[in-house]
């Protein structure tokens, strides 16, 4: 797999630049985890299992999809397709993403020039005669829409610390008669939610938290779902 070369995107540079539809599927296929947002979690659960992975240098977490059941494992990939029916918006948007200026609040778009989506062949144009064309206003505005998504996530995240309602969990699957544990993952602690205090439960209510909470729960069926891909291959 080529290495990311990614860019500032620049309207002269790139002036006559590409961007066909679909996803990187090369990269895809060695990912077992990928970040998901709040807003994402409902259509997602529908898919995959969610957790949460512990950043053990700040103590941060962050919440994922999981695609396979060990490292460099993508359960979701068949035949250089993606077989499932949602892809998380980490992936969407990709090659293109926002890096912020270091010395002010503001973002900067970048291209990974090495992705196989980019070509000035096919697809849709990111530069009319120096413009931006409509596809590339609304790149940008997905990707603005991504890092607001990222920083409420990040808040729904520490709170869930902060009140002890993640727990380290590990799954245990069974495949083709043989059990396989999942580990290093932490999930939200289903009993600590039901012992909340009713002052508790009616502040997550009203942070707007009690969905997301009930979509990451439900996702937890999904397990099976990656046991029975897994057996499959």
């Amino acid at each position: 797999m080529a290495e990311q070369q990614v860019q500032p995107l620049q309207a002269q540079k790139h002036a006559n630049i590409k961007i066909k539809n679909g996803i990187n599927i090369e990269f895809l296929k060695s990912q077992h985890i990928v970040p998901v947002v709040a807003h994402e979690f409902a259509r997602a659960a529908n898919e995959f299992p969610l957790a949460f992975v512990k950043n053990n240098e700040n103590g941060q977490f962050q919440a994922v999809a999981l695609f396979g059941l060990e490292p460099g494992e993508n359960l979701f990939v068949a035949e250089d397709k993606w077989t499932a029916g949602y892809v998380p918006m980490a992936l969407t948007r990709y090659p293109l993403g926002l890096v912020k200026h270091p010395e002010e609040d503001s973002f900067g778009v970048v291209i990974d020039e090495a992705s196989s989506l980019v070509n000035e062949e096919e697809g849709n144009a990111l530069f009319d005669n120096g413009a931006e064309t409509e596809y590339l206003t609304r790149r940008k505005e997905g990707l603005v829409s991504y890092v607001e998504f990222g920083r409420v996530t990040e808040a729904f995240t520490a709170y869930l610390a902060e009140k002890e309602l993640l727990a380290q969990q590990t799954l245990t699957v069974e495949i083709n008669g043989e059990k396989r544990d999942i580990n290093g993952i932490y999930l939200i602690d289903e009993r600590k939610i039901a012992e909340l205090s009713d002052a508790d439960f009616l502040e997550l209510r009203k942070r707007g938290y009690l969905a997301p909470i009930y979509a990451f729960l439900t996702s937890t069926h999904q397990v099976a779902r990656l046991a029975r891909l897994k057996a499959q291959k």
